[in-house]
């Protein structure tokens, strides 16, 4: 599907023009309701929750301190220009939620998905201030503003709440939805393949190999111990192991764009994550899921 959706922006007249505009659909709308749908069409154990949770905050706090701490390497330091590295930093953290949920759901089905939908909610919070936090001088709005009007976060917690209270959708209105749920995941696969550019990727290579390595090497390794630090269960591990190998998110270009810096720069990272992804999460879920169950 992200082959499909490369090829057809490059070589059809559904160029990106046309694809921005699916983004912003699959986004603000069928996104978000797929989070709330896989969320409350399934009871919720807060208690068995609350260590995957709890694993997955410790695994994006460490992705979050690796990232931020590159300057401060003995041996990398000087290759790590500060205005590069405050907008492309977030590529070692942030993840393609679109490819999250369509892999959940093929590893373990409802369950899975309303795992990583729970996951998804509570780390777009704590990944979008640390994001943003080191661009903030150039922001145009404020952060607070930003992380409550974002779609995923409404979702989230609107989903959480009407689960915690019982709430069910009427029987006349599942089809609709769960169909809105599976257009969500085919579009949004097609949409991270359309976005897929190298930029401007001749500078600062050593930057770039390093976040890289974060993103798709040393945050599985992270997500292994916690998984066994927290002691989750087979499913909530090879959910975490999954969430830590995904590509980064397609909207980091974006972010950096909006707030003055180098967007090209960051979608040759977003690109080359998207196609580091085949590597790491064979590489997670088939390799250190074996150490993990």
């Amino acid at each position: 599907m992200i082959l499909c959706g490369y090829l057809v922006c490059r070589y059809t007249a559904l160029n990106r023009t046309v694809w921005q505009q699916v983004e912003t659909l699959v986004y603000f709308f069928f996104f978000p309701v797929l989070l709330f749908h896989s969320i409350i069409k399934s009871p919720l154990d807060i208690a068995s929750a609350s260590s995957l949770i709890g694993a997955g905050w410790a695994m994006g706090l460490s992705g979050i301190a690796l990232a931020y701490s590159l300057p401060h390497w003995p041996w990398l330091g000087r290759y790590v220009p500060a205005r590069a590295h405050a907008a492309s930093a977030q590529v070692a953290f942030r993840f393609n939620s679109f490819v999250g949920l369509a892999l959940a759901e093929r590893l373990s089905g409802p369950q899975g998905l309303l795992l990583i939908a729970v996951l998804i909610g509570v780390c777009v919070p704590l990944f979008n201030v640390a994001a943003v936090w080191p661009m903030a001088r150039h922001a145009r709005r404020g952060l607070m503003r930003e992380l409550l009007r974002n779609p995923l976060i409404i979702a989230t917690a609107c989903g959480l709440g009407a689960n915690l209270l019982g709430f069910t959708l009427p029987i006349w209105l599942e089809p609709s939805v769960s169909r809105i749920g599976g257009t969500s995941l085919a579009l949004g696969l097609m949409a991270a393949g359309a976005g897929m550019q190298f930029g401007a990727l001749t500078q600062a290579k050593a930057m770039a190999m390093a976040l890289l390595a974060i993103r798709h090497f040393l945050l599985p390794l992270v997500a292994l111990g916690f998984s066994r630090l927290f002691h989750l269960d087979p499913v909530q591990s090879t959910i975490l192991l999954a969430f830590s190998a995904l590509p980064t998110a397609s909207s980091c270009y974006v972010l950096a764009a909006r707030m003055g810096y180098d967007g090209a720069y960051v979608a040759g990272l977003v690109t080359l994550s998207t196609l580091l992804g085949a590597l790491s999460l064979p590489f997670a879920l088939g390799i250190l899921r074996s150490f993990a169950l």
